[in-house]
């Protein structure tokens, strides 16, 4: 079983900051192809928000672009969300894929930015 953990949600005015962490078990580290964040919002489906492989490429959703950014440093996986808007509210959830595993998801950390 893997189990991610994940930090860093909670309440900001709107054009603030977070920063999101999730870890994943060191011994899987070579072992990971992805790492990325999802997100959903109330009565909306959850959507990809950033991902970055373990070549380093990354990928962001058009919302996102220019404020978000996704890096990765062996088994943690951080967002940094800039200029936060109210439509950034929602779960966000870590998810990584494992090489001949599969993927697996975190449980969730609230983000709630007011306006």
């Amino acid at each position: 079983q893997v189990q991610l953990v994940e930090s860093g949600g909670g309440v900001v005015q709107a054009g603030g900051s977070l920063r999101l962490s999730c870890a994943t078990p060191r011994s899987l580290i070579f072992n990971i192809n992805v790492m990325g964040w999802y997100r959903q919002a109330p009565g909306k489906q959850r959507e990809l928000v950033a991902a970055v492989t373990s070549g380093g490429s990354t990928n962001y959703a058009d919302p996102v672009k220019g404020r978000f950014t996704i890096s990765r440093d062996e088994n943690l996986v951080y967002l940094q969300m800039n200029s936060l808007k109210p439509e950034d509210t929602g779960v966000y959830y870590c998810y990584i894929e494992l090489r001949r595993v599969g993927g697996y998801w975190g449980q969730g950390t609230q983000v709630t930015v007011s306006s």
